[in-house]
């Protein structure tokens, strides 16, 4: 299964759902995190030297996520090499420089479907190398609300992720074992396209830190739906919703196969 940067739908009870206070505490201008909990000292100490340009499609919920991950791949990233476009639909009218840039014969989209080329293959045979990809980051239902709904999403080449890691964001729940957050997958997409390991490992740090500090202070490890649902723990019942219902129905035949 390909691994997407979005976020689980199912996350009403956890603590990243909380909207940050109207009186903010003191933010580190680097991290982003309240100075108390600086995560600065897991970030490199210079932003990660790359060729590859990356642009964050970031659905607005998630600007206001109180364990949101991208202002930390953001941090160890050059700024020019590291853009976060906010909103739900885009146009040529509305962003020209992003028209422009999906336009391009170089960039790449991470998308799962059927249509998407496996990332470490595609780049194996194509002609011209990628010198940009572009990430979703928000829900499931949100991030394909924005593919599907913004005919400039579908002219980069689609591509997705072929990979056997579970995610290491423990804090927040996934779909399933195989859902990768948003920073998990700059991460594994840039070591890719920059044929840099170093570079998976130095994002992941941060976000390791993060989860750990959480945990220690009352958080607790959110495991995945497939995972709930595999081993008979998921407390729910049954949606009622037929397109809700559908979904739990294709998860849980994913899972017997």
């Amino acid at each position: 299964a390909a691994a997407l940067g979005e976020e689980a739908d199912d996350s009403a009870d956890g603590l990243w759902e909380l909207p940050v206070n109207a009186e903010r505490r003191p933010e580190c201008s680097r991290c982003s995190r309240p100075q108390k909990v600086c995560l600065c000292p897991f970030l490199p100490v210079r932003p990660l030297h790359i060729s590859t340009y990356l642009y964050i499609i970031q659905h607005p919920a998630e600007e206001s996520k109180v364990l949101r991950t991208v202002p930390l791949l953001a941090a160890c990233l050059p700024q020019d090499k590291c853009k976060v476009k906010i909103g739900r639909r885009f146009s040529e009218e509305r962003d020209p420089e992003l028209s422009t840039v999906c336009r391009k014969s170089g960039t790449l989209i991470l998308y799962p479907g059927a249509e998407a080329a496996n990332l470490e293959e595609f780049i194996l045979d194509s002609p011209i190398y990628p010198s940009t990809i572009i990430i979703i980051d928000g829900t499931w239902s949100q991030a394909k609300d924005i593919f599907y709904k913004n005919s400039l999403f579908r002219l980069p080449k689609q591509v997705q992720l072929k990979t056997s890691i579970s995610s290491q964001y423990v804090i927040r729940a996934q779909p399933t074992n195989r859902c990768l957050s948003t920073l998990e997958c700059a991460a594994v997409a840039l070591s890719i396209l920059e044929k840099n390991n170093y570079i998976q490992e130095t994002l992941l740090r941060p976000l390791r830190a993060l989860c750990s500090f959480q945990l220690q202070h009352g958080a607790q490890i959110r495991l995945s739906k497939e995972h709930l649902l595999k081993n008979g723990l998921y407390p729910k019942p049954m949606p009622k919703n037929k397109r809700k219902l559908r979904k739990m129905q294709l998860l849980m035949n994913s899972i017997k196969i």
